[in-house]
């Protein structure tokens, strides 16, 4: 028996197209993270460049018939790279969540919420605010301009865990406190930033309505809820199932397995797939049953494979040249004050509050403006949801490069003051001890002239 309508297939030339793509972006992605890193650099800086370079910002340029070669305009086409992108960016976004420490938050408690609430609200505010004032130069036809004010608030408030993650490890920070504290503080920051993400794109497809609001921040609390009383039995399981198998391909096929059903059930929610990935890597990385040695060759695959390719990908949506234009231009540099300002202001003044010294304060707000990975997973959902525009997109990628480059000299250079201050104060109290003790007579405190006279 044969069908009437047969599936038709990939054409030929559709798929050599796909696979030359994968294999340039790839190359490119690799040839100058590496050159990133070479510079002490993110990588994510890299692989984005590497996009930048092979979009309309320069070859299109430069060869634009090769260009139109290599990325053909046509739907199909760029769709079967968006889906490849897809899959690593909710592969990322649960690797991401399972990496997470949450007991580093329970430890850090008050510390960490203080920094975070304050590195929350503020750029929050002041991005929804700088939402409004350019929602003339920026907002794209057709949106609303108050879920445009709301998305820009949401993509100023985040951070990215796996850039400073890797920054604190390359300057031998991540197991001091105030590398922890970073980190801690970063967790709350995510969990907060995936849920406002799927709250403003609920916002985004549904409309603007007191009941879509309402309902968009009730779903969020729903999917937590129900994975903690029925997810956490199931990956629980499953994964126990899996850990009792020999070899780590049943452990990496169940956790890819969860992390897509998840992304699939929030989808269907009408909420974004990446918050449902997130919440399921959660659940995996708190699960006792989880053994992470086996998990280790999925975080490679995504982490050298998917994810680069991913911000590849993004980078191709880039165009500079927008910027070409004062008012976009002034745009531009409007939004990475308000993100910049924001974030460092918010998270010195929550470190303050908890006492911290102004060094330490101020290396706790350079460690929290480093944005990367998760706001190019932002951009990329608002360009997919018709919040931003190319111009707006190209904004708020480049804040994420900036931000991701001006952590680690502010880091170094926060700790080292930081450090300097440490020994001034030790310096100081070690010479009113040693004035106090002269002043008595002897090397010891406390004791009187007549204790140490025979």
């Amino acid at each position: 028996m044969t069908l009437a309508n047969p599936v038709p297939t990939t054409a030929p030339h559709s798929l050599l197209i796909l696979l030359l793509q994968l294999a340039v972006l790839l190359l490119f992605a690799l040839v100058l993270s590496r050159l990133a890193e070479r510079f002490r650099m993110p990588a994510v800086v890299g692989e984005l460049c590497a996009g930048t370079l092979l979009g309309p910002s320069v070859l299109q340029h430069v060869l634009p018939a090769f260009s139109d070669w290599l990325l053909p305009r046509q739907p199909e086409q760029m769709h079967m790279l968006d889906a490849t992108g897809q899959l690593g960016v909710l592969l990322l976004v649960g690797v991401t969540g399972a990496e997470l420490d949450f007991g580093l938050v329970r430890k850090r408690g008050t510390t960490a919420a203080r920094v975070s609430i304050a590195g929350l609200v503020l750029p929050l505010g002041l991005g929804i605010t700088a939402g409004f004032a350019l929602s003339g130069i920026l907002l794209p036809d057709g949106a609303d301009s108050t879920v445009f004010a709301f998305f820009l608030g949401m993509a100023m408030c985040v951070t990215a865990i796996p850039v400073i993650a890797k920054t604190l490890l390359d300057m031998n920070l991540l197991h001091r406190d105030i590398g922890q504290l970073i980190l801690s503080a970063g967790v709350v920051d995510d969990i907060v930033g995936w849920a406002l993400l799927s709250v403003v794109s609920a916002m985004a497809t549904a409309g603007l309505s007191a009941g879509v609001v309402v309902t968009s921040v009730l779903h969020p609390v729903g999917v937590v809820l129900s994975a903690l009383l029925i997810g956490r039995p199931l990956v629980k399981a499953a994964l126990r199932r899996a850990g009792r198998a020999d070899g780590s391909a049943p452990t990496i096929m169940t956790v890819v397995i969860l992390v897509l059903f998840g992304a699939a059930a929030v989808q269907a929610m009408g909420h974004e797939a990446i918050f449902g990935a997130f919440v399921v890597g959660a659940l995996v990385g708190t699960s006792k049953d989880l053994d992470r040695e086996k998990l280790e060759p999925l975080k490679t695959t995504v982490l050298a494979f998917l994810a680069p390719l991913f911000f590849a990908t993004a980078g191709l949506r880039m165009d500079l040249t927008g910027l070409r234009h004062p008012d976009v231009l002034a745009a531009a540099l409007a939004v990475l004050a308000v993100a910049v300002i924001g974030k460092l202001t918010g998270a010195f003044l929550g470190a303050r509050f908890s006492r911290l010294s102004r060094w330490e304060a101020l290396a706790l707000g350079a460690g929290m403006n480093c944005r990367g990975v998760v706001e190019v997973v932002v951009a990329m959902t608002g360009l997919r949801l018709g919040v931003l525009d190319t111009d707006s997109y190209t904004i708020i990628v480049l804040v994420a490069i900036v931000t991701s480059l001006m952590t680690p000299p502010v880091l170094r250079f926060a700790m080292a003051r930081a450090e300097e201050h440490a020994d001034a104060e030790l310096t100081t109290t070690d010479a009113d001890l040693r004035a106090a003790w002269t002043s008595q007579g002897t090397g010891r405190p406390g004791a009187s002239n007549s204790e140490v006279t025979p």
